[in-house]
């Protein structure tokens, strides 16, 4: 078995994130069993912080 170029094809198809069932982001890790976006399955309030903002039509909105 080599270990260079041929092998690293062999590498990917191994599913991290999944849709979340509250937020519907993709951003539900499987093994770890709770949403990076939302905090599903971490806690009942949902994750936001004062750091993180969204941005629509080029302007700063505060977060949900």
């Amino acid at each position: 078995m080599v270990k260079g170029t041929p092998s690293m094809g062999k590498r990917s198809g191994k599913v991290v994130h999944i849709k979340c069932r509250r937020c519907g982001r993709v951003a539900y890790n499987v093994s770890k069993k709770y949403c990076a976006a939302c905090g599903f399955g971490r806690s009942s309030r949902l994750r936001r912080y004062s750091w993180s903002s969204r941005k629509v039509n080029r302007v700063r909105l505060p977060s949900r």
